[in-house]
């Protein structure tokens, strides 16, 4: 090995150690301070990683340098909360990606996607859609990685065909579901923090239906199929494939009671959510050393565009929603008309950043620590429709997300084919019901 690789790999190892260490005071409430030293660690990790940072990372990481600055200047309770959401999401994130990596090193996850290529055309396209939706709870992008990965398997051994096509489709579209309704999806956590006068519970309840609509529907717009019969080895895979099913969604589901029984107990809920997915990494880990005798801890050395985007838009949350609550005032109101029409546009205005390649996140970031501290309290559950459903349409129905590029670079597929060309129609169906749906619960009822 040259020297140069050689500093690469001890610069990985080294933001990996304090990735691990800003998880560690991240979730070290009775430390004091606990949360700018997180905080820092999170900076400094991203910080080494400055030359594999992608253009919004940077950004991202400038604006959250210079706004705490000006905060620390002029309005240092801005900072004290942009620290804190910061300290919290970036040990969330971590700890999910920790879970991902732990999850996908199982034999269970190939028999599971093997599964979803079962069945006749309609079912199969459930079967995956609904599949992916359900893998993304704790794999994130990882879901979509495993199951593209095969797409692109049977799309160089086979050729282009309409059930590729339609497997694509399935494969996005059951992806946006996990920031509609997903208990561990960074959506409704952030959606949460910024908008405290909803539970979580009352999020998930107002994303489920929307979701389930979303990824049922999905099924009336796609390519008509050829008749093809089902092969003997299709069933032998669905059937083989059950026992792994069920263990999958048990550890879902586990890890969800985790969150939701952490936060009745009075912890914040993302703090609820990183400690229960924190809690399935070590029997994981412990499960994989019993079985394989060894076990290697994940590196999370090239966590650091994660952590600049997600960790970085969430302090910068902190602060707008500070600044913007001053600037207006805590009195400030609207017509009671607008309110409805403001929540329609939210999908929208998440749609069209998508479009010019702005990260949800960011959206999200701006949607809700602007209008947040200011919107009435009888319609927050239209706002929060608002940022969760915008949210997963945007990243299904637009070309620049992670999951549309993973998804041209499994199987080939040109993603603005796939976004636009695919599923347009079907995105702005989605939209206008989102939008009306958005305006109803805004209502003063």
């Amino acid at each position: 090995m040259t020297a140069a690789s050689i500093a690469a790999q001890r610069f990985l190892r080294l933001r990996s150690v304090l990735a691990y260490l800003a998880l560690l005071a991240g979730i070290a409430v009775f430390l004091p301070f606990n949360r700018y030293i997180a905080s820092a660690l999170v900076v400094l990790t991203i910080l080494l990683g400055w030359t594999n940072l992608r253009r919004v990372g940077r950004v991202i990481l400038c604006l959250v340098l210079l706004s705490g600055l000006v905060g620390l200047v002029y309005q240092p309770a801005a900072v004290d909360k942009a620290v804190g959401n910061m300290s919290r999401i970036g040990a969330l994130i971590i700890t999910v990606m920790l879970l991902s990596a732990v999850l996908g090193q199982s034999d269970d996850l190939k028999r599971i996607s093997r599964s979803l290529f079962a069945g006749n055309a309609l079912f199969r396209y459930l079967g995956m859609t609904c599949g992916t939706a359900l893998l993304s709870v704790p794999l994130n992008f990882g879901a979509v990685g495993v199951v593209a990965t095969m797409i692109g398997v049977q799309v160089r051994e086979q050729g282009d065909s309409a059930t590729a096509r339609n497997a694509a489709r399935a494969v996005v579209r059951g992806f946006a579901a996990s920031p509609m309704a997903s208990p561990l999806s960074i959506s409704v956590v952030m959606t949460v923090t910024l908008l405290p006068g909803l539970t979580s519970w009352q999020v998930i309840a107002l994303g489920l239906p929307f979701a389930l609509l979303y990824l049922f529907s999905g099924a009336l717009v796609r390519e008509p199929e050829s008749a093809r019969e089902l092969l003997a080895d299709d069933c032998a895979a669905a059937e083989s494939a059950l026992g792994p099913w069920l263990r999958f969604i048990g550890i879902i589901a586990l890890i969800c009671l985790g969150a939701f029984a952490l936060t009745a107990c009075g912890f914040v809920y993302s703090q609820a959510v990183t400690l229960s997915c924190l809690l399935a990494v070590l029997v994981g880990l412990v499960f994989r050393r019993v079985c394989d005798g060894a076990v290697a801890m994940p590196s999370l050395g090239m966590a650091n565009n994660e952590l600049a985007i997600m960790g970085g838009s969430s302090f910068l949350g902190g602060v707008i929603g500070s600044f913007a609550l001053g600037w207006l005032g805590a009195d400030f109101t609207l017509p009671v008309v607008l309110w409805p029409l403001i929540a329609m546009a939210v999908p929208w205005l998440f749609f069209l950043g998508g479009t010019l390649g702005i990260n949800p996140i960011i959206s999200g970031t701006l949607s809700g620590s602007i209008l947040g501290p200011i919107w009435p309290e009888y319609g927050l559950a239209g706002l929060g429709l608002a940022m969760i459903a915008g949210w997963g349409i945007t990243i299904s129905g637009t070309p620049y997300s992670a999951n549309a590029l993973l998804l041209e670079r499994c199987t080939g597929y040109d993603a603005r084919e796939a976004s636009y060309g695919w599923s347009m129609r079907f995105s702005l169906i989605m939209l206008v019901i989102c939008s009306a749906c958005c305006a109803l619960l805004s209502l003063p009822w």
